[in-house]
């Protein structure tokens, strides 16, 4: 399990990336639920690990629309056809080894708009 972020009064941060946020396993509702989307969150990569390779061990589970890498970061976000294959893959490799890292999975959510700030 990885650690959660922290901000300095203590409160847990969703970290905003690339269009998606990552929802901590914790703010997910009961498990089981249907998830919104079909584009989840893959985290823990290694930083060799190409796109061929994530999108051939997700296509076991359903069609991949798109697959992106976020370069040195050891993390990307996979797109399935459907809801239910994206639930389908996340349920069978999450927590899994992949080239000797365990994967975490997620559902990426769109970010909230942003507040404006004011600066006085």
């Amino acid at each position: 399990m990885q650690e959660k972020s922290l901000h300095p009064s203590g409160c847990e941060l969703l970290v905003p990336i690339q269009n998606y946020f990552i929802i901590p396993s914790s703010r997910e509702g009961a498990k089981g639920k249907i998830m919104e989307g079909s584009t989840l969150y893959v985290g823990n990569l290694t930083y060799s690990v190409t796109e061929e390779q994530i999108k051939e061990l997700f296509s076991n589970y359903g069609e991949v629309k798109e697959v992106r890498i976020i370069e040195r970061k050891g993390f990307g976000f996979v797109e399935m056809s459907s809801p239910e294959e994206a639930e389908k893959a996340k349920e069978e490799l999450s927590g899994t080894v992949f080239e000797g890292r365990t994967l975490r999975i997620d559902e990426a959510r769109p970010p909230r708009p942003r507040r404006e700030f004011r600066r006085f």
